[in-house]
């Protein structure tokens, strides 16, 4: 019988979501020497020079705030922020990956939204107590859409920059914006005033190396040929497009990713348009959590980027369903690339 990703219904204990914010698989081995900037983009070149300094910084803040002084107690030194601000696809989570890799331990990485769906599990102040150890916490895809998380992260990295533990972050600037990025770069500052002065905003320029030199999006595969592919592959999930969506909603957000964990390929059927903003949202989350374990996807219906409306890409979540298609894309590819060999 072919295994359904609504027949699944994990659980992931509180505490162990302090533990398992550390880079998606597919960046345990990136560094700064492997990331390959583009010769037509000197940003990029720039931009890996300031990690890797940032990564030093965040080694010597570390060793500062752990020395005792002749009480015993630890040194009050502010932490130091980076934000790297581009579109969509060049190379800003390496980036990021490998400042963390580069850092001692303690040490937590984390989407925008796993950050808030932390501090909604744990409290804000059991939040703040766990991570105050660290020597950095990087957030990929810091969000400024939502001003009530926008405020509660902010309030969170004020609170820890205060007790030595150094923040950088990566967000998209839309790719009919690229000229406005310093815009989005101050807009984040401004949300959080209080460490507005200790980061630094670093422009990452360059097309989205997902889609340089591809096919448009694939096509999407038919009924039944997607149910004999699904039956073919070990490991595999197949779900109705509907029943999928509906399973979501009984979810928390932050359990996706058990969702999906041990999957080899999923296979989706009667994919169509989404007009609901809260159904859209949660497909941007599952399409991170699927990105993150490099999990390939196959749909029958609409193609992967028509799953959002016309008027969604146009409104105020653009940047997130942009995201999503973008890495949709890339995973239907792999996946239609592993069919043809």
């Amino acid at each position: 019988m072919q295994v359904r990703l609504v027949d699944r219904h994990p659980e992931v204990p509180a505490d162990q979501l302090v533990a398992q914010m550390v880079p998606p698989p597919m960046f345990d081995e990136v560094s700064f020497a492997s990331y390959i900037p583009d010769p037509k983009e000197p940003s990029q070149a720039a931009a890996v020079r300031k990690a890797e300094d940032f990564g030093g910084r965040v080694a010597e803040i570390n060793r500062a705030v752990n020395k005792k002084s002749l009480f015993g107690k630890r040194k009050a030194i502010s932490g130091a922020g980076l934000y790297l601000d581009g579109g969509f696809g060049v190379g800003k989570t390496h980036l990021l990956a490998s400042i963390f890799h580069s850092a001692p331990a303690p040490k937590s990485f984390g989407t925008f939204g796993e950050v808030t769906n932390l501090v909604g599990a744990l409290g804000f102040n059991n939040a703040v107590e766990r991570l105050s150890a660290n020597s950095v916490l990087c957030i990929d895809e810091f969000e400024l859409d939502d001003p009530g998380d926008t405020m509660l992260v902010s309030r969170l990295l004020t609170e820890l920059s205060a007790r030595g533990v150094s923040i950088v972050a990566t967000s998209n600037t839309l790719p009919g914006q690229l000229g406005e990025g310093r815009f989005a770069a101050q807009d984040f500052l401004r949300e959080i005033k209080k460490l507005g002065s200790i980061f630094e905003p670093v422009r990452v320029d360059g097309p989205d190396y997902r889609h340089r030199d591809l096919p448009p999006a694939p096509e999407p595969t038919s009924p039944e040929l997607l149910t004999e592919r699904a039956t073919a592959t070990t490991g595999s999930t197949l779900d109705e497009f509907d029943a999928l969506l509906k399973h979501l909603s009984t979810l928390h957000p932050s359990k996706y990713g058990a969702l999906i964990s041990g999957v080899s390929s999923v296979f989706i059927s009667n994919v169509h348009q989404v007009d609901d903003q809260a159904v859209a949202l949660r497909i941007v989350v599952l399409a991170d959590r699927l990105y993150d374990a490099s999990t390939p996807v196959t749909v029958s219906g609409v193609k992967l980027d028509e799953v959002f409306s016309p008027e969604m890409l146009e409104g105020g979540y653009r940047k997130k369903y942009l995201r999503a298609i973008s890495r949709l894309l890339a995973l239907s590819r792999f996946e239609a690339a592993e069919t043809a060999s």
